[in-house]
């Protein structure tokens, strides 16, 4: 569920977004891109959630602004992005941000 990052810096790209009706395609194409993310140079991780009405938040993580740049023109990202806009998505948001600290809680023991 969550991202295994580097020590900072990095970057993070966060998509938030708010889904149109149905699927057409969308599950099928979401899984070959996180998939495809992972073979590009750079990636560092990704973490993702949608709620009940459609609301998601994907955060990708990066080593570098050039690989983030790379993932934007690769061919099948871009064919994706445009059907993202014609039927998948009613409206969304990209961010970049460089991560300058990180910190986290490990799980609870069980």
């Amino acid at each position: 569920m969550f991202a295994r990052t580097p020590q900072p810096p990095y970057y993070a790209v966060i998509f938030t977004n708010q889904r149109t009706e149905g699927d057409d395609g969308y599950a099928e194409t979401a899984e070959r891109m996180v998939a495809l993310a992972r073979q590009q140079p750079g990636f560092l991780g990704v973490e993702s959630v949608r709620s009940a009405d459609g609301a998601g938040i994907t955060v990708s993580y990066w080593s570098s602004e050039e690989a983030i740049s790379a993932w934007r023109q690769h061919a099948e990202h871009s064919l994706a992005r445009e059907q993202g806009r014609k039927s998948w998505y009613a409206q969304f948001n990209v961010r970049v941000a460089k991560v300058e600290r990180a910190y986290s809680m490990p799980p609870a023991s069980e």
